[in-house]
């Protein structure tokens, strides 16, 4: 790996890139709000989608590909707006839930709760100007031109994906525990509401930011 990419450039690299996921954002917020609604183990079919996202943006990013789209960003409203859409109806379904949680019940009730998951976190991904903004301005100092591209290119996705995929559990499992918390007091219509909320308010940051 010294070969493609220098030592020196992945010490500063992973520490910043580290810090800047795991800063509370909207992929964040709905990996915990997932978490307390579903908990972590069927959080990571969004985690996936989430993922494959991130790898998309990283890899267009360098390539320039993604400077083109911020100066066309018809694409990206349609993203932001029904992915926000979408959110903020999930979010409505929550805080109407008396009893289990709302998303629990989906996710036993549907058979394809597990693409719906995936897609909504890779539209939450790509749907995001900040986070395509943020790889622009990220990426291209730690690409060296006296190197070739590929290798560095796919070193860098990857450890963004491990990073990111690090964060995305802590923050799944931290919801995880919120929920058991509440659970155990019989507070599960306060425990959607949290929930609820988290989700509509990801999804106005969504189809506003």
């Amino acid at each position: 790996m010294s070969a493609w990419i220098d030592p020196a450039i992945l010490a500063l690299f992973i520490p910043t890139f580290f810090f800047v996921s795991v800063t509370p954002g909207m992929c964040m917020t709905l990996a915990m709000t997932l978490g307390m609604s579903i908990g972590l183990r069927r959080t990571l079919h969004m985690m996936w989608g989430e993922l494959v996202g991130v790898g998309l943006v990283s890899v267009l990013s360098v390539l320039g590909v993604a400077a083109v789209m911020l100066n066309y960003p018809t694409l990206f409203h349609l993203f932001k707006y029904v992915g926000g859409a979408y959110l903020l109806w999930l979010g409505i379904q929550l805080w109407r839930s008396r009893g289990s949680m709302a998303l629990g019940q989906a996710s036993a009730q549907s058979g394809s709760s597990a693409w719906t998951l995936a897609t909504q976190g890779f539209v939450t991904a790509i749907a995001n100007p900040k986070g395509w903004a943020f790889m622009i301005s990220l990426l291209p100092p730690f690409i060296s031109t006296e190197r070739p591209l590929g290798p560095q290119v796919t070193t860098l996705v990857a450890l963004i994906l491990l990073i990111e995929f690090s964060c995305l559990v802590l923050y799944a499992s931290g919801g995880r525990t919120l929920r058991h918390f509440l659970a155990r007091g019989g507070n599960v219509r306060l425990m959607n509401r949290i929930a609820g909320t988290l989700m509509m308010g990801v999804g106005i940051w969504l189809a506003l930011g």
